[in-house]
């Protein structure tokens, strides 16, 4: 049976994205590291497979790169990431982005756009119809998610469930009832979005310790501006929340915010913890769950190019997230009633 990438990362102890590093010569790679994933390449017998000689004629030598944003941090780093692990092979990424408008209902993605101008796609952090999948794959090119893969197709991300898990059990460990929930778009309702998991994991284990959710979960729209809007409505008709667990660092920025606004101190008034690892989030003190982005996007894209020359690849690579405890939470200064 052939070996792939996440075979030799397996074998190595270490990860797919540093496994690409290390077998492409990248930086950030010990020199311990990289003959320990040398090693393991060789009693395998993996080579890296997206090379000029194993590529056929007629490649375009360009992948799909399919996003909503580009600017927010997420996105900006998986496809950092990507186009890096791409660059390195000698592939180009073309970026289809759409206009995601609060107001109006996002367009739908169109495939023809790009038939016969890639040799694979990347969605990433785009929750897609099954109809939309299905259009794509309609295509016949190697297709991988990054974050929001729909059931049944390659994806890369994490265990957004247990990730809000996590940082719903610290803020009830430190003595929180009344924690909030800031979540996605209000129409990003389809079972495998991180924003609906990660709704599920708040609600689950607020359940699992007997602690009412009705009223507490509000949409914040991803960004700093929507996380600090949904936050002052929030406090207008739940003024007795004393955490919030918001579904991304920029949401839980803007709730900081917010929070400053009226003139409350966190984490002495309000405790708050997002998911991500936003380099801004250190310097706010901010507690997250902390997630490499980077990484899933060279594994995603190294991935694809495995799937281009017919290499297995895994259905599903999860990345952990780690609880990082910085100032922003603590044990509720006083009982709301």
């Amino acid at each position: 049976m052939a070996h792939g990438i996440v075979d030799v990362a397996r074998a190595a102890g270490v990860s797919t994205a540093t496994v690409s590093r290390a077998l492409r010569g990248l930086p950030n790679v010990t020199a311990a590291t990289r003959e320990r994933v040398r090693r393991a390449a060789d009693e395998l017998g993996y080579v890296p497979s997206p090379s000029a000689a194993s590529l056929a004629s007629g490649r375009t030598r360009t992948i799909g790169l399919i996003t909503p944003w580009v600017a927010h941090w997420f996105f900006a780093n998986v496809i950092e990431g990507a186009e890096r692990a791409l660059r390195v092979e000698d592939f180009d990424a073309l970026l289809y982005t759409f206009e995601v408008n609060r107001e109006v209902r996002r367009m739908r993605v169109d495939p023809d756009v790009l038939r016969r101008r890639v040799d694979g796609v990347l969605v990433v952090g785009l929750p897609l119809e099954s109809e939309e999948v299905e259009a794509l794959e309609a295509l016949e090119y190697p297709l991988v998610f990054v974050g929001a893969g729909a059931p049944g197709r390659v994806t890369v991300g994490l265990d957004d469930v247990a990730t809000a898990r996590t940082a719903v059990a610290h803020l009830a460990d430190l003595g929180h009832r009344a924690i909030a929930h800031l979540s996605g778009e209000p129409d990003d309702c389809l079972p495998w979005s991180p924003a609906v998991r990660r709704a599920q994991g708040w609600r689950a284990e607020m359940t699992a310790r007997g602690l009412a959710v009705d009223g507490l979960e509000i949409h914040g729209h991803f960004d700093v501006a929507g996380g600090r809007a949904s936050m002052h409505a929030l406090l207008d008709r739940r003024p007795d929340v004393t955490a919030v667990f918001a579904a991304s660092d920029e949401m839980a920025m803007g709730a900081i915010l917010a929070l400053r606004d009226r003139g409350l101190r966190v984490p002495h008034d309000v405790s708050v913890v997002g998911v991500d690892g936003h380099e801004m989030g250190e310097h706010l003190g901010l507690t997250t769950m902390v997630q490499n982005a980077h990484d899933q996007g060279v594994t995603a894209a190294s991935m694809l190019l495995e799937m281009i020359t017919g290499a297995p690849v895994p259905p599903e690579v999860v990345f952990p997230t780690v609880l990082v405890e910085r100032g922003s939470t603590a044990r509720p200064h006083v009982t709301k009633s």
